[in-house]
């Protein structure tokens, strides 16, 4: 996401300085990317497919559908069945793909899950997946009465939620997620637009010789043993700090404190 320009529009300023960053998450062992085509629009799978196309055996990369950007950078559902088929055609064209790893169908609602009904949504993306254009299918933005749902059209194998440190509406729906051996996403793992920001974050990772986003993420990869991070960033010494926290563990005090927040 932070790939494209201001605002997820747009191309960056530094071009070779995004291919750059692509390129060193594939030398540090990233081996999942998450992207869409609204990204910029299509700026990101482009700049992806320029960096790594073509691609390792090992690397998934995971793209959403659902909504389309505006002439005035609005974000606006686009969840009709031919929508849905353009949006998967886009995304494998602009990423140099004859099929797409995943899609997650990126629900309506700006501020959170609105609850609406997304079975036909899913209907559609099961049929491409019949025709071979998707492997495998996913959520965004969804409630767990819509991940049930979903599961009645066809296998879901991750969900994708804003959850972090301080944002936990999730924490039921990951517990049953893991139980059910599905890999849950959290965006705006850092906060997004507005970064985290904690006392005792700042004490525990100062502790740790650390920097409190590090220590976000780790407490994220501790949380639950089916989560998978995606911290976007578009430099290449961030990127590195973000793989850095990986290898963070958080002892029982510093979860204390953190878990209290």
């Amino acid at each position: 996401m932070q790939l494209a320009g201001p605002h997820v529009w747009g191309p960056p300023a530094d071009r070779a300085a995004a291919v750059a960053v692509l390129r060193e998450a594939i030398e540090l062992g990233i081996n999942h990317i998450d992207t869409a085509d609204f990204y910029g629009p299509h700026v990101t799978n482009q700049l992806i497919r320029e960096a790594l196309h073509p691609y390792r055996d090992d690397l998934t990369i995971v793209t959403k559908i659902g909504f389309l950007r505006g002439a005035d950078q609005s974000w606006l559902p686009a969840a009709a069945p031919a929508q849905l088929r353009d949006a998967v055609h886009s995304n494998l064209k602009n990423l140099g793909l004859d099929a797409l790893d995943v899609v997650n169908f990126r629900a309506p609602g700006l501020e959170g899950a609105d609850g609406s009904s997304i079975g036909e949504a899913l209907a559609v993306l099961a049929a491409l997946k019949k025709d071979g254009l998707i492997r495998h299918i996913g959520l965004s933005n969804v409630n767990a009465r819509q991940v049930a749902e979903a599961q009645q059209v066809t296998e879901i194998v991750c969900v994708q939620n804003h959850y972090n440190l301080v944002h936990r509406g999730d924490d039921a729906l990951i517990d049953t997620l893991a139980a059910q051996g599905i890999a849950y996403v959290p965006f705006f793992p850092l906060g997004g637009f507005s970064p985290l920001q904690s006392g005792a974050l700042s004490e525990v990772a100062a502790a740790m010789d650390a920097n409190p986003m590090q220590v976000a993420l780790a407490w994220l990869l501790q949380r639950a043993p089916n989560i998978l991070v995606i911290p976007g960033t578009s430099s290449v010494a961030h990127l590195r700090e973000n793989v850095a926290a990986g290898g963070l563990r958080l002892d029982a005090s510093a979860l204390q404190a953190l878990n209290a927040l």
